[in-house]
Order: C-alpha cells, then structure tokens, then sequence
C-alpha cells in the first residue's frame, strides 16, 4: 500500500464520515490543528528522559485521545461512522483533573502570571499549552450553530479545556524537576 492516493491532488479530502471537502473547510483547519499539536507532543516526549516514564506513557495516552478527537472532527453530526468512534467522556477529563491535582500538590503556589519558558521541556509544554488553546479555538468555531454540521460532541470542548491546563501545570512540573523557576510576569516590558 502507498502513502499517495492522488485523490487530494485538486484540493479536495475525505472526512472519516466520508463526505469530500475541501482542505481549508473548517473541519479539516481544526484536525490539522489537532495534528500539530500531537507532533509538538511527540517532540516532548521524545526529549523527556528515563526518569520521566509516568510523564511519557501520560502524554502518549493524550497523542492516542487527540486521535480519537481528530476522528470526532472529522466526522459530521448523524452521521453512521460516529458509532465506531471512541467517546471522549467527563472520565477522561478527571483523568487529566487527577494528574493535575498529583503534580501541583509539590508546585508553589502562583502569585503572578508566568512567562512561558524556562527548561526546554518546559518551554516544549508551555507551546503545546498554546497550541491547545488554538484547537480549542478551531473546535468552538465548529460547534458555532452557524456551522452547517455543528455537532461537536460537549466533551470535546471540555477536554480540550482540561488539556491545555494540564500542559500548564507538566510545563511548570518540568521546570520544578530540572531546576529552574517559572519566570513570572512583571508587567513591564523590557
């Protein structure tokens, strides 16, 4: 099997429901958001060391959840192929509540905002937070009612939510572990 079909060639895909769109219909910006983000992940995770293995198989099971997020994506409302889809529930954004929770039980507590940065592994999460907050962006403008196929399941929205929060609090946690303290904001520029 080759990866090239040539049936994208004229600026058109296939969502997972089947119905063909073009590449820049607002379905397909919100998966490759999603792509995006999943791949700035796998960066992360591919520079976390070996002492960081419940940080590894934590984010590898968020890759596996945006797969099934990009799925529901693209996958338009009523549609038959939904019933195949993974169901993104109110349990698996306590998931992400619980780490949450685990990690910021050995944080300082915040009395400013914080510039992201820091160590590289906290600078790597601190841009997926950012590129979360996009997606969800994309995902709200889907589930707009002026959207013809507006069902984004609700879970969708409140994961994506919880997401970005928990790379906040792992990009705060990576700082902690390697030494280096969130830089907070002054509100003054340089």
């Amino acid at each position: 099997m080759t990866i090239y079909t040539g049936t994208g060639d004229h600026g058109q895909t296939s969502l997972f429901s089947g119905e063909r769109v073009p590449k820049n219909h607002r379905r397909i910006e919100a998966c490759g958001e999603v792509d995006e983000l999943n791949s700035i992940l796998g960066l992360l995770v591919s520079r976390l060391g070996p002492e960081e293995e419940g940080w590894v198989r934590e984010l590898r099971a968020v890759q596996a959840r945006l797969f099934d997020l990009g799925a529901w994506l693209s996958t338009t409302g009523g549609s038959e192929s939904a019933r195949f889809l993974s169901k993104i529930t109110p349990e698996t954004s306590r998931a992400l509540e619980e780490r949450m929770d685990r990690m910021e039980e050995t944080l300082p507590g915040l009395t400013s905002f914080i510039l992201p940065g820091g160590h590289e592994l906290a600078a790597w999460a601190h841009l997926a937070r950012a590129v979360c907050r996009r997606v969800e962006r994309r995902v709200v403008a889907l589930a707009s009612p002026r959207e013809q196929a507006s069902e984004v399941p609700s879970g969708v929205l409140v994961y994506l939510n919880r997401l970005s929060d928990y790379l906040f609090v792992l990009a705060r946690s990576l700082n902690q572990r390697h030494g280096q303290e969130d830089v907070p904001w002054s509100g003054r520029g340089g």
